[in-house]
């Protein structure tokens, strides 16, 4: 048996260009920001980045293009200590992202998907060991319905965050073990306002259309849980935030460690909660320091 759990993520891999600014631009506005920085993202690698400090042994299936940003992305997977042979190359250009951080900690972004949308979930190879598959919805519909599909013909767990969030397959939804998705996502999700979106109702409503278990993730107010032993409630950890992009992924990530290491789904939610708290606390910088020992010692 493998020393630590081996978690195949099947997802996007971006070129993360981040600005702050004091707020963001209305249409026709030209705002004055007073810092940029590049780094490696995307939900699929910012995922597996994550799981990896918290414990897994991750494998990264995903797709960039033939341009220097290729490069970088596949060092970056290197040096986070991701398996990154299930990496694809195809012609043209890779993704990227554009965020812009507030000073509350808030922040909006743009992706372009480039080469992530021509992922061949055909072509995919499913580590041995592997025992969970983490997805998201920033590659292509089939590819994940393709993927999880063969998890769960393996026995293995399936875990989606559907963001950003979209019409999904029945099928898919049924395919799945974990369906994540924060508050405007399951508005969207179930075509609600998020304004008046209850989540606790929400994940319930979530859950009968066919994953085992739903979360729905409310930032500093915590998290609602639907499962088979009905639907309860983690509070968030108090800290001061310094930003909040990549919170949920720092959560996902982490959850996917525990989760694949025999926790139950709640303590793996706790697990999660924790590594968000320490990921929005801390400046980009030093968000390399979220690792499992970190993060326990928060629990």
């Amino acid at each position: 048996m493998p020393t630590k759990p081996v978690i195949l993520c099947a997802g996007s891999l971006h070129h993360d260009l981040i600005v702050d600014a004091p707020v963001l631009p209305r249409p026709d506005q030209t705002v004055a920001g007073h810092t940029v920085r590049t780094a490696f993202g995307g939900k699929g690698g910012n995922q597996a980045a994550a799981a990896a400090r918290a414990g897994a042994e991750v494998h990264m299936a995903g797709a960039v293009g033939s341009d220097d940003h290729a490069i970088h992305l596949r060092n970056a997977l290197e040096e986070a200590g991701i398996r990154r042979a299930g990496v694809q190359t195809h012609p043209g250009p890779s993704g990227m992202s554009v965020a812009i951080t507030l000073p509350d900690g808030n922040y909006g972004a743009v992706i372009v998907s480039g080469a992530n949308l021509l992922l061949r979930a055909e072509a995919v190879t499913f580590p041995r060991e592997c025992t969970l598959l983490m997805l998201q919805s920033e590659i292509p519909e089939d590819a994940n319905l393709h993927l999880a599909r063969r998890a769960r013909g393996n026995g293995q767990r399936v875990v989606l965050n559907a963001a950003p969030a979209r019409r999904m397959d029945p099928e898919l939804l049924a395919q799945t073990d974990l369906l994540v998705v924060n508050r405007g996502e399951a508005a969207d999700l179930l075509d609600q306002p998020e304004a008046e979106l209850d989540p606790t109702r929400a994940a319930a409503t979530l859950a009968e259309r066919g994953p085992g278990a739903v979360i729905v993730t409310l930032g500093g107010d915590g998290l609602v849980l639907a499962g088979p032993d009905g639907l309860s409630r983690q509070k968030a950890q108090p800290v001061t935030v310094i930003s909040t992009h990549g919170a949920g992924d720092a959560f996902l990530g982490a959850l996917a460690a525990e989760w694949a290491r025999g926790a139950a789904l709640d303590q793996a939610a706790a697990f999660g909660q924790a590594a968000a708290a320490l990921h929005v606390s801390l400046p980009p910088d030093q968000r390399g320091q979220v690792d499992e020992a970190a993060i326990r010692a928060r629990l």
